[in-house]
C-alpha cells in the first residue's frame, strides 16, 4: 500500500508539471521586433489582423524511466545550403558584354549586359514579337538620352531567363537605342541575383539573392535586397512628382499629353510600393527597412 501510494504521488507530481498548452499567436511592431503571447486580446489591436496562430503539438511524449542513462552525441545541425551558381556565356560586342536572354519562354535575343541600368530595356520590335500593347494606361517614366530626356514606356515581361537562372515578372522599358541592338539586361532582372563577370574566361556567373529564410533574411532575402527595393521604388515615385509639378505649370496640350502618361505612372509606383510593403508584411520584414 505505501509503494501505491508512492507511485501515485508521483504520477500527481508529473501530471502539475507539465504546462496547458493552448494557442500562441506571433505579431511585429513597427520597429520589427518580434512578439508572442497566448492572449489575443494582449496585442494591439492595429497588430491583429497579421498577427500569425501557431499551434502546438496534441501529443506530448514523455520518455520512459530506465536504469541507466545514456547520453547520445549531440547532433550535428546542417548548414544552410548556399545557392547554385548559373553560369552562362558573355560575347563580346565591341566595348561591351552580351549574352543570351530569353524573354517570356519564346523569343531569344543577345542584350548587353548593364549593370547601371535600372531596367531591362527592349527595343519596340521585340516587344511586338512578344505581343506586349503600348496604350494610353501604360506607365511612361523618364529616361536620359543623348538628346535630353523622354519618356518610355514600362511594360511587365512574363518571364526572364539567362542560363538556369529565371526571374518573373520583370518590369522592362521599351525604346530603340540609337546604336541599335536588341537592348539591355539591367537590374530589374540583375539585382535579384550576386553577379561576377570573368572577362578572361568570357562567362558570367548568377548566384541568386534568395536563400533560406531566417530571421536575418526574412522571406530569404538579407536586409540589402529589402532596403534596396523600398529605396528604388519610392527614388522613382519622387522624380515623377517633380516632374507632375513641372508639367502642370505648362498650358499647352503636349505637357498635358506628358502630364497624363505621368499621372499614370505615379500611379503605377504607388502600387508597386504597397504591393512590396505587403510581401515585406507577409515575409516579417522590419518596418525600419522599409523607410
Amino acid at each position: 500500500m505505501v509503494r501505491f501510494a508512492t507511485l501515485f504521488i508521483i504520477i500527481i507530481s508529473i501530471a502539475l508539471t507539465f504546462p496547458c498548452y493552448g494557442e500562441m499567436y506571433k505579431w511585429v511592431d513597427e520597429k520589427g521586433t518580434v512578439h508572442f503571447t497566448d492572449d489575443l486580446s494582449k496585442i494591439p489591436e492595429k497588430y491583429r489582423l497579421d498577427a500569425e496562430t501557431r499551434k502546438p503539438a496534441t501529443e506530448i511524449s514523455v520518455p520512459e524511466m530506465k536504469d541507466k542513462s545514456i547520453s547520445s552525441p549531440p547532433s550535428k545541425v546542417p548548414k544552410p545550403l548556399e545557392p547554385e551558381g548559373a553560369a552562362v556565356d558573355l560575347f563580346r560586342k565591341g566595348e561591351v558584354w552580351t549574352t543570351e536572354v530569353l524573354l517570356n519562354g519564346r523569343a531569344k535575343r543577345h542584350l548587353i549586359v548593364d549593370s547601371g541600368a535600372s531596367f531591362i530595356l527592349i527595343n519596340p520590335q521585340i516587344a511586338r514579337e512578344l505581343d506586349i500593347t503600348i496604350n494610353e494606361n501604360s506607365p511612361f517614366i523618364p529616361m536620359t538620352t543623348v538628346s535630353g530626356y523622354i519618356l518610355a514606356p514600362l511594360a511587365t515581361l512574363k518571364s526572364v531567363r539567362v542560363g538556369k537562372a529565371e526571374v518573373e515578372n520583370v518590369e522592362a522599358v521599351i525604346y530603340a537605342m540609337p546604336s541599335g541592338g536588341d537592348g539591355l539586361l539591367g537590374n530589374s532582372f540583375l539585382n535579384k541575383f550576386r553577379v561576377t563577370l570573368d572577362s578572361i574566361q568570357g562567362k558570367m556567373t548568377l548566384v541568386s539573392m534568395q536563400g533560406v529564410p531566417s530571421p536575418d533574411r526574412p522571406g530569404g532575402y538579407g536586409r540589402d535586397f529589402w532596403v534596396g527595393q523600398f529605396r528604388f521604388y519610392r527614388g522613382y515615385l519622387e522624380i515623377l512628382k517633380k516632374l507632375k509639378t513641372n508639367y502642370e505649370s505648362r498650358g499647352t496640350e503636349s505637357a498635358r499629353t506628358e502630364l497624363n502618361r505621368i499621372n499614370i505612372a505615379v500611379q503605377y509606383f504607388e502600387n508597386q510600393i504597397e504591393e512590396w510593403d505587403r510581401k515585406a508584411s507577409f515575409a516579417g520584414v522590419p518596418r525600419h527597412w522599409r523607410e
